[in-house]
């Protein structure tokens, strides 16, 4: 008997605004052979445009995928280890088949997970399941965050996707912080 794996990543974790996302995979040997001819792996080190190119391709050969979220207000309320958390079980609570084994990235254990589980550091270049799950997450966080990006255009949010850039700190400097900014993360800005 086979054990279901799921690779499981986050995105967005040091962001200064907006939600982070967690995706989840869970993919066979035969899609770990398409996915790999496809070009999938870490996220950081595709394009924008092989990210975009690659996640039909990660839906097709997936045995299930899935992502989660936690807001900037989760993240405040909880901190972010706990709000990355949240989104992780959110991310496969959504997956159609329930996960024998977690493969994480990170060094950092899935504590409210009651399964098994690995953490792997450096995880998107040694599991395609979770290189997989990067990419989701990656694609889908950066689309949500450029759509916010036209309701607040000072922040240069549709380059910096949320991220603490020099012009996005001058920006909260100047003009300070939105709702969708992580109140908890904005304390060192000056």
């Amino acid at each position: 008997m086979s054990i279901t794996i799921a690779g499981l990543d986050e995105v967005g974790k040091g962001a200064l605004f907006g939600p982070v996302f967690a995706g989840a995979v869970i993919l066979n040997s035969q899609s770990e052979n398409q996915l790999i001819a496809a070009g999938v792996k870490d996220s950081k080190k595709l394009s924008k445009k092989k990210r975009a190119s690659l996640i039909p391709i990660i839906h097709k050969f997936s045995n299930c995928w899935s992502i989660g979220q936690a807001s900037a207000r989760e993240i405040d309320l909880l901190g972010i280890r706990k709000a990355t958390e949240k989104a992780m079980m959110r991310a496969i609570h959504r997956l159609s088949t329930t996960p024998d084994l977690l493969l994480i990235d990170g060094c950092l254990p899935l504590r409210l997970w009651e399964g098994d589980q690995k953490t792997i550091v450096k995880g998107e270049d040694k599991s395609l399941a979770i290189a997989a799950a990067s990419i989701l997450a990656k694609v889908a966080r950066d689309k949500l965050i450029q759509k916010l990006a036209g309701n607040y255009p000072a922040y240069g949010l549709e380059k910096n996707v949320g991220y603490g850039t020099v012009c996005h700190r001058k920006e909260l400097i100047k003009s300070g912080a939105t709702k969708l900014h992580r109140q908890t993360f904005l304390s060192k800005i000056k």
